[in-house]
C-alpha cells in the first residue's frame, strides 16, 4: 500500500464540498443531499429482520478478520466520539450534537487529561505510570486449581467503577482488557525509555511520560491505518484516499465527526459481534477439563462495572483474564476466533438489549437514529460519489431483502443498512463495499492529517520501531506480544 506525500484534501473545481462544523461537533459530509426519513414502522420491521438466525454456522464467520478486531474498532471509536444524546431526542441538526471526545486519534480515552489534571489515573509514587488493578482469586473447572490474584484488571475506585479516561471502555470485558493492554504498553515504554532500551520518536528533551505517550500513539495510529482498516475496507478505496487524497470529507481548520460515519458506516462492528466467544481455557465452547461455561456475550457485559450489577463482579475474577491468542493471530498453534461477516445480520443477544428503553433491538435503534439525524439514503451517497448503486435485485435478496423491498428500500435504502448490504454483496461479507469503505477511509485519514502531532503529518516516512514479526511495520498482535501478557492464566 503506497502513501502519497502531499497531505490535506485535493482541490479542484469539481471537488465536493462538505459541511464545516466547529471543533468538538458532529457534522455532515454531504449537507446538500436530502434526508431519507421513512416511517418508524417500516424501519422497525426492517431492523427486526436483520437477525443472524444461525450464529454458530461457520459459513457466517469472516475468515479475514479475527474476533479481536471487533473490539479494537470499538476502542478506536471511543477514542474519537462520545455522543450523550438519547435516542428519544429528535435531532434535526447534527451541529447541535456535542462530541465530548476530541476527534483525534490521540488516545485521550486512555490518557485523559494527563497526570497533572487527572492524577487518579496514575501511580502516586511515579505519575509517569498508569495504575493497574488486581483481579480476585478464583477457580477453574478443575477442582482445587486456584487462580491467584493478578495485575490484570482495570484500576478501580472503591465503588468498583473503572478509573479510566473513557468509562465506556469498561462496558464489556474484551474492550476492558484491551484498554488494560494499552495501559501496560505505556508503562513498559516508560520503563524502557528510562533505562535506555527503548528510543523515543524524537530527541527533543521531554519527560519519559510524554516520550512514551507519543511513541504509543504513533504505533497505535499505524495499527489503525495499516492493520485494522485494510482488514475491514475495500482496499481500492483506502489506497485511493492515501495516494490521491480526500474528496468528500472537508473541514476548514478543525475536523468534525460526520454523522454519515458515526451513525452509519462505522457501526459496521455491530455486524461483526459473536454470540459466544472462545475467551480463555475456562470460558470457552471447546470441551476441556478447566472449562466452566461458554463466554457468552451476556457474560462479557455482566462482568464489568459499567454494564454488570454494581459491585457484584468487580474486580474481575482471575478466570476472566483474556487469552489474546484466541482473538488475534499471535500463536500459529492456537486457533484464533473469528468475527462474523460484514452483512445485514446481528446476533440474537443484540435483538433484546437489557436495561435500555424501547426499542431494545440494536438494529432498530441504529435505523431510527439514522432517521432522527436525517441521514441521506445509501443510493444517493453512492451516486454522489460516482459509484454505481447496488441493484434493486441485490438489495432484495434474502429474508431481510424481502422486508426491504416491501417498503421500497431496494430503491432508496437507510444508509446503515445499505452499507452492510453493500459489504455482503461487494465484499462477500469479508469487507465493506465502496460507499462504506470510502466514508471510513476519508474520515480516518482526514483525522490524522488534521492532527499536527500525528505521524502522518510530523513524519510521513516514519516506520514503527517496536519489535514486530515483520520489522518496519506493526500490528495489534505485535503490540500484545510486546506487552508480554498474552495468556496470564496459562
Amino acid at each position: 500500500m503506497r502513501r502519497r506525500h502531499g497531505f490535506g484534501p485535493r482541490t479542484g473545481e469539481n471537488q465536493p464540498v462538505g459541511e464545516f462544523a466547529p471543533v468538538g461537533k458532529f457534522g455532515r459530509m454531504f449537507p446538500k443531499l436530502p434526508s431519507f426519513t421513512p416511517s418508524i414502522e417500516s424501519l422497525t420491521e426492517l431492523g427486526e429482520a436483520m437477525n443472524d438466525s444461525n450464529p454458530n454456522n461457520p459459513e457466517g464467520d469472516n475468515v479475514k478478520v479475527p474476533a479481536g478486531y471487533t473490539y479494537l474498532g470499538q476502542f478506536i471509536d471511543h477514542d474519537i466520539t462520545f455522543d450523550t444524546t438519547t435516542l428519544q431526542e429528535i435531532i434535526v441538526d447534527p451541529l447541535a450534537l456535542k462530541n465530548f471526545r476530541t476527534p483525534m486519534l490521540d488516545l485521550d480515552s486512555l490518557y485523559g487529561s494527563g497526570p497533572d489534571t487527572q492524577p487518579y489515573l496514575y501511580q502516586l509514587i511515579d505519575p509517569d505510570l498508569f495504575l493497574i488493578g488486581l483481579t480476585n482469586e478464583s477457580g477453574t473447572g478443575i477442582p482445587d486449581e486456584p487462580l491467584p490474584a493478578k495485575p490484570n484488571d482495570l484500576p478501580r475506585a472503591s465503588s468498583g467503577l473503572g478509573l479510566l479516561g473513557d468509562p465506556r471502555n469498561d462496558e464489556n470485558l474484551i474492550v476492558a482488557q484491551l484498554h488494560l493492554a494499552f495501559l501496560k504498553c505505556h508503562n513498559k515504554l516508560v520503563t524502557g525509555i528510562k533505562d535506555g532500551t527503548i528510543k523515543p520518536v524524537s530527541s527533543i528533551d521531554r519527560s519519559p511520560f510524554e516520550q512514551a505517550r507519543e511513541l504509543l500513539i504513533w504505533h497505535y495510529q499505524w495499527i489503525l491505518l495499516y492493520d485494522f482498516l485494510p482488514r475491514i475496507l475495500d482496499n481500492e478505496q483506502l489506497d485511493e484516499v492515501l495516494n490521491k487524497g480526500r474528496r468528500f470529507y472537508k473541514f476548514k481548520d478543525d475536523p468534525f465527526i460526520p454523522i454519515e460515519f458515526s451513525v452509519a458506516s462505522y457501526r459496521l462492528g455491530h455486524s461483526m459481534i459473536r454470540a459466544v466467544y472462545d475467551y480463555n481455557r475456562v470460558f470457552t465452547p471447546i470441551p476441556s477439563p478447566s472449562r466452566i461455561t461458554d463466554a457468552t456475550l451476556e457474560l462479557l457485559f455482566l462482568f464489568t462495572a459499567k454494564s454488570g450489577p454494581q459491585g457484584a463482579t468487580v474486580p474481575i475474577p482471575s478466570n476472566w483474564i483474556i487469552d489474546w491468542r484466541r482473538f488475534f493471530q499471535i500463536d500459529p498453534e492456537v486457533n484464533v476466533g473469528l468475527s462474523r461477516k460484514l452483512d445485514p445480520f446481528l446476533v440474537e443477544p443484540l435483538k433484546n438489549l437489557p436495561n435500555v428503553p424501547s426499542p431494545s433491538s440494536l438494529a432498530v435503534r441504529n435505523l431510527l437514529r439514522g432517521r432522527s439525524v436525517g441521514l441521506p439514503s445509501g443510493q444517493s451517497i453512492a451516486r454522489r460519489m460516482k459509484f454505481k448503486p447496488l441493484k434493486k435485485s441485490e438489495i432484495a435478496q434474502g429474508a431481510d431483502g424481502e422486508v426491504a423491498a416491501k417498503h421500497n428500500f431496494h430503491i432508496e435504502s437507510p444508509l446503515w443498512y445499505y452499507i452492510l448490504k453493500e459489504g455482503q454483496i461487494q465484499g462477500q461479507g469479508n469487507h465493506l463495499g465502496q460507499v462504506g469503505s470510502r466514508i471510513i477511509a476519508e474520515v480516518f485519514v482526514g483525522l490524522l492529517e488534521a492532527d499536527s502531532s500525528s505521524f502522518l503529518v510530523r513524519n510521513p516516512y516514519w516506520k514503527p520501531t517496536l519489535p514486530a514479526e515483520k520489522p518496519g511495520t506493526f500490528t495489534m498482535a505485535d503490540l500484545l506480544k510486546f506487552v508480554g501478557d498474552v495468556n496470564p492464566i496459562g
